[in-house]
């Protein structure tokens, strides 16, 4: 419209001048002017503010498919292209992940199981299949090991666990969180790297034990266990690159994992919805979900962890340990 820039300039210029240039009657531009806002600028007022909503509510991680989406679920109607140009125009932009790289170490003289994920990351049932990783968080305290296990069917975190050492104390006890919180049956499928953490004697026994299918990654290949290497590269990126102390990191990482990633994200493989939500579609009626945990089962909060977050900081150099676990590089 010819109309709003004249508006703007008029301030700076005469505005016959400014009719006459763009070529319309300064009598039309002034009928304009009375009118006020029309029906779509008035929409897309009440759009922004919509929109807004959903990137704060989302720690400004969701781009405009997202958003999109979001709205529709909240019943709101708009095309992707206009939730995009007004993104654009609020200056709302999700961040993005970077690329990464994998340093996984098997310890020497320990076979590893063969692969028989094969990479099939997509799963009919819950419990069928979990995916293990670990990696490590900067913090202004020094670094902190992170490590997770994954329902591959549902995305969801269904055991996680920090430690200041990386060892196997710190995968065992991921295996025993999920284990209680899920109670599966014997046949799953439990797939990781190679690295010392998940191929120890105590670890490869339990699993045994509990009538698990034990599978491992190809040396040096990432992509064996890429559903592990995105959610930890989109965490790293969404979170940011360093916290103030290993506390404030076990906060954060709790509400980013119980509250908003199990709970509250979108995930695309399973339909735009939350691993929490995709798994009570499959606890209805006629469904075959058979996992003991429910989608809305309370989560305990920590004590210890306070409310400060603190402040962020750049990411050394990556720490070099006799056992190296999956990690990325954030350079």
């Amino acid at each position: 419209m010819k109309y709003p820039i004249i508006k703007q300039l008029s301030g700076k210029f005469p505005v016959r001048r400014l009719c006459k240039m763009l070529e319309v009657s300064h009598g039309g531009y002034y009928e304009w002017r009375g009118r006020g806002p029309s029906p779509r600028a008035r929409e897309d007022r009440r759009l922004r503010v919509q929109i807004r909503a959903a990137f704060r509510e989302s720690r400004d991680r969701y781009g405009s498919p997202r958003i999109h989406k979001q709205l529709r679920q909240r019943g709101i109607r708009c095309s992707r292209k206009r939730v995009a140009r007004l993104m654009r125009q609020e200056g709302l932009r999700a961040r993005q992940p970077r690329r990464f790289r994998v340093t996984t170490r098997p310890t020497p003289g320990r076979s590893a199981a063969p692969n028989v994920l094969a990479r099939r990351f997509t799963v009919d049932a819950v419990d069928s299949v979990w995916v293990g990783d670990l990696t490590y968080l900067w913090t202004q305290e020094g670094w902190l090991y992170l490590a997770v296990l994954m329902d591959l069917c549902s995305r969801r975190i269904i055991g996680w666990a920090v430690s200041e050492t990386m060892t196997d104390d710190l995968t065992l006890a991921v295996l025993d969180q999920a284990l209680e919180q899920r109670r599966p049956g014997s046949g799953v499928l439990h797939h990781s790297d190679r690295g010392s953490q998940y191929s120890s004697d105590d670890y490869l026994d339990k699993l045994r034990d509990r009538g698990f299918t034990i599978s491992m990654s190809r040396k040096g290949d990432c992509w064996d266990n890429a559903p592990m290497e995105s959610f930890f590269s989109t965490l790293k990126f969404e979170l940011g690159g360093c916290f103030s102390s290993r506390a404030a990191a076990r906060a954060e990482l709790f509400h980013y994992i119980e509250v908003f990633y199990n709970r509250a994200r979108m995930h695309t493989s399973i339909g735009d919805q939350s691993p929490a939500q995709f798994e009570a579609a499959m606890r209805r009626p006629g469904q075959s979900g058979q996992s003991a945990v429910e989608a809305d089962a309370p989560v305990e909060i920590d004590s210890r962890f306070p409310p400060s977050l603190g402040q962020r900081s750049a990411l050394p150099t990556a720490p070099t340990a006799a056992t190296t676990t999956t990690t990325m590089d954030l350079n």
